[in-house]
C-alpha cells in the first residue's frame, strides 16, 4: 500500500473531526432538521472564521490559549475568541443548533442574521438555505465585518453590512437570526418578517441574561416559543435598562416561561406576562 503524503493525511484527519463535531452538534437539533444541520456544519470549516492561530478557547478562568496551532482541536462545543478585548467569541455550537433548529430555515429562504461576528454562522445559515437562498449578514462592528466579507467569499449567496440591524429597514425575510441580547423585539425586525417567517432572538435582562425567543408571524400577532436560556453580549441600539428591568422581573417570576404569542396592535389584557414599549407578551396562544 502507497503512503498518503503528510498533508492528505492531514487535511483527512481535520475531515474526520469534523464530521464527528457535525453528527454530535447536529443532534442538538432534533430528528427531523438534523441531516441538514450536520451537513451544514460538516461542509463549513470553523478554524477559517476564527482566523490564523494562536487561537483562544473560553473556559470559567477566562481565555485560554490552544496549545498547539492543529484545527482540529477547535471541534468541540466551546466558545472561542473573536476579539478578547471586547469578549466578542464564536459562540457555542450546540446552542446554535438549537436556535437554528427553532429558525427551521428552508431551501430557497432569504436569512437576515443579525451580530454575524466573522460569519461562520452566516455560512452555516447559506449551507441551509442553498444556493436559491440569501443571506443578508449584519455586524456593526467593522473589523469583524471586514474579516467575514474575506472569510466568506466562497459562498455567493452572502451579503455583509457593516451596520447596525437597529431602526433601519431590513429586506422582506423568511426569518431573522439573532446573535446578540436585546431587552425587546426590535420593530424593524418585526416589520421584516414575511407571513409565517420566524425571529429567534435571545431576549435579555441589562446583564445579558434571559431566553432565546423564538416569534413566527400569523397575521398581526405572534406565536411565541421558548428555546433555551441563554447568555449574549448586548445587541447596541436594542438594549433598555427599564425593558431589561422589566424582563428580569418576568425570568425571576417564571412568568416569562409561559409566554406563548407576541402582540403589537393592541393593548395588554390580563394574560399580559411582560410589558414592553410598543409590544407585550401573552400566556394566551395567537387566536
Amino acid at each position: 500500500m502507497v503512503a498518503s503524503p503528510p498533508q492528505n493525511r492531514r487535511l483527512s484527519r481535520i475531515a474526520r473531526a469534523r464530521a464527528r463535531y457535525a453528527r454530535n452538534v447536529a443532534a442538538q437539533g432534533g430528528e427531523a432538521f438534523r441531516g441538514p444541520l450536520e451537513a451544514a456544519f460538516r461542509r463549513v470549516p470553523r478554524e477559517l472564521f476564527l482566523g490564523p492561530p494562536p487561537w483562544f478557547a473560553v473556559t470559567d478562568g477566562g481565555y485560554v490559549a490552544v496549545p498547539r496551532d492543529d484545527p482540529v482541536r477547535v471541534y468541540q462545543d466551546a466558545l472561542f475568541a473573536l476579539d478578547r478585548a471586547k469578549g466578542i467569541n464564536n459562540g457555542e455550537p450546540t446552542l446554535h443548533a438549537r436556535m437554528l433548529a427553532a429558525l427551521n430555515p428552508h431551501l430557497g429562504d432569504h436569512v437576515a442574521h443579525i451580530g454575524a461576528g466573522t460569519g461562520y454562522y452566516s455560512a452555516i445559515l447559506a449551507e441551509l438555505v442553498g444556493p436559491q437562498g440569501r443571506v443578508v449578514g449584519y455586524e456593526i462592528e467593522p473589523e469583524l465585518a471586514a474579516r467575514a466579507r474575506t472569510y466568506l467569499a466562497g459562498w455567493s449567496n452572502i451579503e455583509v453590512r457593516s451596520q447596525s440591524a437597529a431602526g433601519v429597514k431590513l429586506p422582506a425575510v423568511d426569518g431573522i437570526y439573532v446573535n446578540a441580547g436585546a431587552t425587546r423585539p426590535e420593530p424593524c425586525w418585526l416589520d421584516a418578517l414575511k407571513e409565517e417567517g420566524g425571529l429567534v432572538f435571545p431576549l435579555v435582562t441589562a446583564d445579558g441574561w434571559g431566553v432565546m425567543l423564538k416569534a413566527r408571524k400569523r397575521g398581526d400577532a405572534f406565536d411565541v416559543d421558548l428555546i433555551n436560556r441563554v447568555r449574549f453580549i448586548p445587541c447596541t441600539g436594542v438594549s433598555d435598562e427599564a425593558e431589561g428591568e422589566a424582563v428580569a422581573r418576568a425570568f425571576r417570576s417564571g412568568e416569562l416561561f409561559d409566554a406563548r404569542s407576541l402582540h403589537r396592535r393592541d393593548a395588554p389584557d390580563s394574560s399580559c406576562v411582560l410589558t414592553g414599549k410598543g409590544w407585550w407578551l401573552s400566556n394566551r396562544p395567537v387566536q
